[in-house]
């Protein structure tokens, strides 16, 4: 009878509730199957879906290479499974790939025979235990034509599935759709870097390489098990209850983008075996060079820079090399300006004639710069000083060491083309019919990036130093997929442009567990400027920046102002910002246009803040954060202009969970009266700082659990702005 009653209500619901954390059964093929981690790059989207699923559930992942529904009923697998499933449990189904093989019988089921008695076997018998099954159509196999267009391999295989999942009201995820969206979107080049797919010499076991479309690396794993996660949220199935939730509002773990990380040949070629020494004074650019290109020409492999400190001109890294610096090894480039040639690149968002970058790659493919040393760019030589960010017996020995003083006495030069360059206007931005020699003049002054990486795919930095950069330390330009983890970037306080990083124009890209210490913002966003960046129109997109500190920086996270190709999509979280000049900053003017949106913080620490803790602002005057001693600044006039493509825009911020101990300021929104800041959500922040701050030309400003400890008793100026709520 108790059988009888739940075959009448199956129909019904589409799963068996429980309060328990459930258990999530997998049977399938080796698509979904788990893989050796070691020595391989296969991986199943199965052994990746646990990312996705809140702690406590537990993943029992019975997929099998090589197997059909009717193998794996013949081997006894489903009986397996069967035995221990219990009521609440799930069971996600995945078969096709292998029943289509018709010249195995011990595999081969037909579509309309075999394959759906099976599959309608495996729904039966799970709900018989009161388990709850999931039907997910067979995943796409990589496949283009000559043409470029998408092509189908499954067959009546995936029909069958839909048509099962609909008769017996089962929860379907149709993994076979999404799958061809998500490749067709990669594209022929662009999805190659889901799959197995491995030139020879990477891992031991595929000594010869491999050419698999149809396995997955653990990049297009975790992809395709997210699009199975996404669904179950979207179908509202039942088990969307416990997908994984991140800090950041409304957003799940499949929210998040997903980074491609390249892998290199084993193959190691040490700089000292082409004959670069170690003393500090041999100059080893052309050996280094060498070494990457006999490198990058061999298929790739590790150039290894070995313990010692080699002295070096200016670097050009390419596709397929990985520059490792071993511990104690001590890149150190020359302070000698005849190393770096003048070269067309960009500067603060413009097209821009500058010094060759210490480090640079252009076009390149699967770099990385990896290991435990320390790589310093000289930037001492480079630099401009004001006489007011150093003690008095630093300024005297300072003046000693060469250079220039200023007729104001509050500058020193490197040089006289560095002082000449310092009062050109927009010095170095590239003139109508003027080549490199025109720039002579003032080619001191202009000071290079120290790590110049434009219009590349699949770049990490882990693990180096990267410090006394002459301008910006590092500066990834129009690059897709880059990973900085366990990175320290480190300038003088006092160095003017010393920004940490700059991703400028970038997509995908994540930035964890690294250390900024510098001289301008920490950690920045960027996409051009004014209207040379709204006519390259490519916003910085897709990024994650997770467990990083900041120590001295002008901001801690920092959008701006350079953002006229726009910025979305940013999540950062986990982070300190120690004696930041600003904490949380953006900042953006008239003439930029460009639109900041879907900005996301979440769980953030500061301290010793000597600005403000949280600023949105659309008056950046070019200055530093907090006046130096003796400085006035002017009160800005406001006007209302008329809107155009050249006004900028901020809306769609949400921060959360933000302790600040001591600022001067906890909150500062400015906006501009043709175009208020919009849609910034705080909630949960408790702030200690002197003044509460202002909120002005805002709309739709909400404030939840926001708590002001200051000095004005966290009375907010509002001004100019509405729909400000405060709970």
């Amino acid at each position: 009878m108790k059988l009888y009653l739940l075959a009448l209500l199956f129909p019904l619901i589409s799963w068996i509730p429980t309060d328990d954390p459930p258990r999530v059964f997998m049977i399938g093929d080796s698509t979904m199957a788990d893989k050796p981690l070691a020595d391989n790059p296969e991986r199943g989207w199965g052994q990746l879906f646990p990312l996705f699923l809140q702690k406590g559930v537990t993943v029992k992942n019975y997929a099998v290479n090589g197997r059909s529904t009717k193998s794996f009923i013949n081997e006894h697998r489903w009986d397996s499974v069967l035995v221990q499933l219990k009521a609440g449990d799930w069971v996600i189904i995945q078969f096709g790939h292998n029943d289509s093989k018709k010249d195995d019988s011990t595999r081969f089921a037909a579509p309309r025979g075999a394959y759906k008695d099976n599959l309608i076997r495996f729904v039966k018998e799970a709900r018989a235990k009161e388990a709850n099954p999931i039907l997910v159509t067979p995943v796409m196999r990589r496949k283009f034509d000559e043409k470029g267009a998408f092509v189908d391999q499954h067959g009546e295989y995936p029909g069958v599935v839909r048509e099962i999942a609909a008769s017996l009201k089962v929860p379907l995820i149709d993994l076979h759709k999404s799958s061809e969206a998500l490749l067709v979107q990669q594209g022929v080049q662009g999805s190659e870097k889901l799959f197995k797919t491995t030139p020879a010499g990477h891992y031991t076991t595929l000594p010869n390489g491999v050419t698999d479309n149809t396995h997955f690396n653990t990049y297009g794993a975790t992809l395709v098990a997210g699009l199975v996660a996404r669904e179950i949220r979207d179908k509202h199935i039942g088990l969307e209850k416990y997908l994984q939730e991140t800090g950041f509002e409304g957003k799940y773990r499949f929210d998040l983008p997903e980074i491609y990380e390249p892998h290199f040949r084993r193959d190691t070629l040490s700089i000292v075996a082409l004959g670069a020494k170690a003393d500090g004074v041999t100059l080893n650019s052309k050996i280094i060079n060498a070494a990457i290109t006999k490198a990058s020409e061999n298929g790739g492999g590790v150039v290894m820079i070995p313990a010692g400190l080699w002295l070096t001109g200016p670097i050009v890294m390419k596709s397929n090399v990985n520059l490792y610096l071993a511990p104690n090894a001590l890149l150190q480039f020359t302070t000698d300006f005849d190393q770096y040639p003048l070269v067309e690149t960009t500067y603060e968002g413009l097209k821009a004639m500058r010094c060759q970058a210490p480090i640079s790659a252009v076009n390149a493919e699967n770099i990385a710069i990896t290991g435990k040393g320390i790589i310093d760019g000289g930037g001492d030589a480079w630099r401009i000083v004001k006489k007011d960010k150093l003690t008095e017996s630093q300024w005297k020995k300072l003046l000693a060491s060469g250079g220039i003083e200023g007729e104001d006495k509050k500058t020193w030069y490197p040089s006289a083309k560095s002082q000449k360059g310092s009062h050109t206007k927009l010095a170095g931005v590239i003139e109508s019919g003027k080549t490199a020699a025109d720039y002579n003049d003032i080619k001191d002054f202009l000071r290079p990036n120290m790590l110049s990486i434009t219009s590349c795919k699949y770049v990490l930095l882990e693990g180096v130093t990267f410090q006394n950069s002459p301008a910006w330390c590092l500066h990834p330009l129009l690059t897709e997929h880059i990973t900085l983890r366990d990175v320290y970037a480190k300038n003088p306080w006092y160095a003017q442009n010393g920004d940490g990083i700059d991703l400028e124009s970038c997509r995908y890209a994540r930035i964890e567990g690294c250390t900024f210490d510098v001289g301008d913002d920490g950690i920045c966003i960027k996409s051009g400027r004014d209207e040379q960046g709204r006519k390259r129109g490519v916003a910085t997109e897709d990024v994650i920046v997770n467990n990083c500190t900041v120590y001295h920086a002008h901001g801690g996270f920092v959008v701006g102002s350079e953002m006229s190709g726009g910025a979305r999509n940013l999540f950062v979280s986990n982070c300190s910002f120690l004696g930041t000049d600003i904490g949380l900053r953006f900042k953006t003017t008239r003439g930029r246009g460009g639109i900041v949106e879907k900005i996301y913080v979440n769980n953030i620490n500061m301290k010793d803040i000597p600005a403000e803790a949280i600023l949105l602002d659309m008056y950046y005057m070019a200055k530093d954060p907090v006046p130096l001693s003796g400085e006035k600044r002017e009160a800005v006039k406001v006007e209302l202009f008329p809107v155009t493509d050249a006004t900028p825009q901020f809306k769609d911020f949400h921060i959360s969970n933000v302790v600040c101990h001591g600022a001067e300021k906890a909150i500062f929104i400015r906006g501009l009266p043709e175009m208020p800041i919009s849609d910034i959500h705080l909630k949960d922040i408790t702030i200690k700082a002197k003044k509460a701050g202002d909120c002005i030309v805002g709309s739709n400003i909400s404030m939840s659990n926001v708590t002001l400890i200051t000095e004005d008793n966290g009375k907010l100026n509002v001004q100019d702005s509405k729909q400000v709520s405060m709970k």
